[in-house]
């Protein structure tokens, strides 16, 4: 139950992180910034105040990185069960009982 539950944070953290990626604004990227035209004298363009954009960037990218190792910490411990794992091992056919046995072969004679 847990896992599920885990599972669909994580992926709605997923598709919250790419839209709000995806809605952000550029920090002035064209082509006078690239080479050293930018009005700003830092490294990386004029550092602007956190949005709530960034925000929540941040949280979800944190909700993310969670998500992750709690999916893993419950991969490795078992806490999934497998379709496969609850179902028996496939038996090995039996010979009818009026058909007779296979003859045995002699075994060499060690000298």
């Amino acid at each position: 139950m847990l896992y599920y539950f885990l599972t669909t944070i994580y992926v709605l953290s997923c598709l919250v992180l790419l839209l709000v990626i995806l809605l952000q604004q550029g920090k002035g990227g064209d082509m006078a910034s690239a080479f050293g035209g930018g009005s700003s004298q830092a490294a990386f363009g004029a550092r602007a105040g956190a949005t709530v954009l960034s925000k929540l960037t941040t949280a979800m990218a944190v909700v993310f990185m969670l998500g992750a190792l709690g999916l893993a910490i419950l991969g490795q411990r078992g806490g999934t069960g497998s379709v496969l794992s609850s179902s028996a091992p496939p038996q090995a056919p039996v010979a009818p009982a009026g058909t007779p046995a296979a003859p045995a072969t002699p075994a060499p004679d060690a000298k």
